[in-house]
């Protein structure tokens, strides 16, 4: 399974979102989009938002943190 989470330095949502995954032992990577343009290009192609976090799990695009829908996508309990 391969979860990659766009951020930002200043997101609040990123840093939870973060932490959540490390509590829940999900290796995760991190892309921050605020200096670089190809990185949020990217991101904006995939989810059609500016907003962050943007989570992509296995091509699944979660936008903000869900912790419902991460939950349930990452199939934990």
């Amino acid at each position: 399974m391969t979860v990659k989470i766009y951020t930002t330095y200043t997101c609040v949502w990123c840093y939870r979102a973060k932490e959540f995954f490390k509590n829940n032992n999900v290796n995760f990577e991190e892309v921050n989009v605020e200096y670089d343009i190809d990185a949020m290009n990217e991101m904006i192609q995939k989810s059609g938002q500016l907003g962050v976090p943007v989570i992509d799990i296995n091509g699944k695009i979660i936008v903000g943190f869900d912790k419902e829908e991460i939950v349930k996508t990452l199939n934990l309990k």
